[in-house]
C-alpha cells in the first residue's frame, strides 16, 4: 500500500554554486558515504560531483515529503531547523540503483509515526519500504520517492 510520494527537483547549477561558496554547509547534508560514492561515481562518469549530489538532495527533499504526505495531517517529523539531513541517506546498490537508508533515530521515529498514524497506534509499526528514482538531464536534477507499508 502506497502511503506517500514525494518528488523535488533541482537545478545543477545553483546547486554547484552553493556547494562552492566558501564555508559553505552543504556537504555537511551528506553522509560520509554519501559522499565518497559520489566521488566514485563523478570519476567513473567523468562530470562532476554537483550533479549527483543535487540529484541526491532532490531524493532526501522527496523522502519528507513522501513521510509528510504518509502522515496527512498530523504534524510533520521536524522542522526545516532540525531535519537530520546526513541521516537520510540515499546511497547506490552495486548495479547503480540508489536506496534509502535512514541512520540515527530517523528510522525508529518514521516508524512509530508513521504506525501511529496509518494504524490508529493499535497494531505492531508497519512493515515499511522506500522506491526511490533519481535522473539528470539538461541541467535538472529530479528524484521520485514512494514510501510503501508492506
Amino acid at each position: 500500500m502506497m502511503l506517500g510520494v514525494g518528488h523535488d527537483v533541482v537545478d545543477v547549477r545553483a546547486f554547484e554554486e552553493q556547494l562552492a561558496i566558501p564555508g559553505s554547509r552543504m556537504r555537511a547534508l551528506f553522509s560520509a558515504r554519501e559522499l565518497r560514492q559520489v566521488r566514485m561515481r563523478a570519476e567513473r562518469k567523468h562530470d562532476g560531483e554537483a550533479v549527483h549530489l543535487a540529484g541526491r538532495w532532490a531524493a532526501k527533499e522527496s523522502v519528507v515529503k513522501a513521510w509528510c504526505e504518509a502522515l496527512g495531517a498530523a504534524a510533520p517529523p521536524y522542522t526545516l531547523d532540525d531535519t537530520p539531513w546526513a541521516a537520510i541517506e540515499v546511497l547506490s546498490e552495486a548495479n547503480g540503483s540508489p536506496r534509502i537508508v535512514l541512520g540515527g533515530d530517523v528510522e525508529s521515529r518514521l516508524r512509530i509515526s508513521v504506525g501511529a498514524h496509518v494504524r490508529g497506534g493499535m497494531e505492531p509499526e508497519p512493515d515499511l519500504r522506500w522506491f526511490v528514482s533519481i535522473s539528470h538531464d539538461g541541467g535538472i536534477a529530479s528524484a521520485v520517492v514512494m514510501l510503501c507499508a508492506q
